[in-house]
């Protein structure tokens, strides 16, 4: 059976490469789901704290940064028609508590 597209929509290759193409994406996720409970889970120890303060800031940017990382990666079209729309929320969400905390953390 012969397809008119190329040779990545094809129905037998979709395995594999949604586990090629998952990878990547799930190591990111994963990276950023650390530096997001990082920068939750723990807190400065009092308003002294400048050092707990800018680590938590830095978690947050490397976050934010890895959610943007994600989101350029799933929005590739290649990877978005193999992989699906859902690949969008765990950098979004992750991406949002980011800012969230970085957003109220008060020197």
């Amino acid at each position: 059976m012969t397809y008119g597209r190329e040779s990545i929509d094809l129905p037998e290759d979709r395995g594999c490469l949604r586990r090629v193409l998952g990878v990547p994406l799930v190591i990111v996720h994963l990276l950023n789901a650390f530096c997001v409970f990082s920068a939750v889970a723990f807190d400065p120890q009092g308003e002294w704290d400048d050092r707990g303060y800018t680590r938590i800031a830095a978690a947050c940017f490397l976050a934010l940064c890895l959610s943007v990382l994600g989101l350029l990666i799933t929005a590739v079209p290649s990877v978005r028609r193999a992989m699906g729309l859902w690949w969008f929320a765990p950098p979004l969400l992750l991406g949002v508590v980011a800012y969230a905390r970085m957003a109220t953390l008060e020197p």
